[in-house]
């Protein structure tokens, strides 16, 4: 829906626990969507940054004083009484205990497992985006064999989203290994997606395709599957992943890596020029990364990592 409405900059922020929930807050009376549940936030003030808009907002709200924040996600989302440039962070420390100083109620919630609602309506995306894990792994059954990666793989429970890639598999033959993987994924909550033609993945046991970057170019529309992600190199790859309304991007290669000897890497300051003004979705950095490197693929702006030989070392 378009709308006339002056565009207000708006912060709002999830606060993070260890466990992987976050807090909602309930908006009070007197509000447009009166006890629809929110992320914690408000308005940017003229000439104020956001990051010192989120963190007068946190104060005020609730009496707690942000210490650890990361740029997650921009959106704009249009309402009938107005339209807001929303920009998201998720908040990793603070101090003091959360306070409801506006008559407001507070909720630590699960993804994808929510006890509280109706939703603001701009918040569907963003609570989808928090069911992804901040590390995700890619397949290399090519290189280290079948054998070898589904024990890997079995010996990883903290591995949750998959990516199969297997390019030098039949059709028939990435259909067998999903079976084998599902098996072992789903038990533990974990989803897949693959790295095929989308065509191929009807009737089997995945919860999503992924697309390379030919795939991507060629795509004018997004595929029906419940989680949709693509590979991207640069910004306008990732403002199409963005206009098709996908779930996630991968974005790299961050650090030089033995697949893409020939390529001069992004690093961190060229991953994060890609991301400048924002994205409306989780992009996660790539190559030549492990898990050690989270903290600061979280301070350039990804939502977290993807791993191919890293995971599986």
């Amino acid at each position: 829906m378009q709308s006339d409405h002056k565009i207000i900059p708006v912060v709002a922020g999830a606060l993070m626990r260890p466990d992987g929930s976050f807090m909602l807050g309930s908006r009070p009376e007197g509000k447009p969507y009166a006890g629809y549940w929110e992320f914690p936030g408000g308005k940017v003030e003229p000439g104020e940054a956001p990051f010192a808009a989120l963190v007068r907002e946190f104060h005020e709200e609730m009496g707690i004083n942000v210490t650890r924040a990361t740029p997650w996600l921009t959106k704009v989302h249009h309402y009938e009484h107005a339209s807001v440039h929303l920009t998201f962070y998720r908040i990793w420390a603070w101090d003091g205990t959360p306070q409801p100083h506006e008559g407001q109620a507070f909720a630590w919630q699960v993804p994808g497992q929510y006890t509280v609602g109706p939703m603001l309506p701009a918040n569907g995306p963003i609570l989808k985006s928090l069911e992804l894990p901040e590390v995700y792994a890619i397949s290399c059954a090519h290189e280290i064999g079948v054998e070898a990666f589904l024990e890997a793989l079995a010996a990883r429970p903290e591995l949750k989203l998959i990516q199969l890639r297997e390019p030098q598999l039949s059709r028939d033959e990435l259909a067998a290994l999903v079976e084998r993987v599902a098996a072992i994924v789903r038990p533990r909550g974990g989803k897949i997606v693959v790295n095929a033609d989308p065509a191929w993945l009807a009737g089997w046991p995945v919860d999503g395709v992924h697309l390379n970057g030919q795939r991507l170019a060629a795509a004018t529309a997004r595929p029906d599957f419940a989680w949709v992600g693509a590979s991207v190199h640069s910004a306008e790859e990732l403002n199409k992943a963005a206009e098709l309304g996908l779930d996630y991007a991968l974005l790299g290669h961050v650090k030089a890596t033995a697949s893409h000897p020939d390529k001069a890497p992004l690093g961190w300051d060229g991953f994060e020029c890609r991301l400048a003004g924002g994205t409306p979705l989780p992009v996660y950095a790539l190559g030549g990364l492990s898990a050690a490197d989270l903290s600061e693929a979280r301070a350039h702006g990804a939502h977290g990592v993807a791993l191919m030989r890293g995971a599986w070392r």
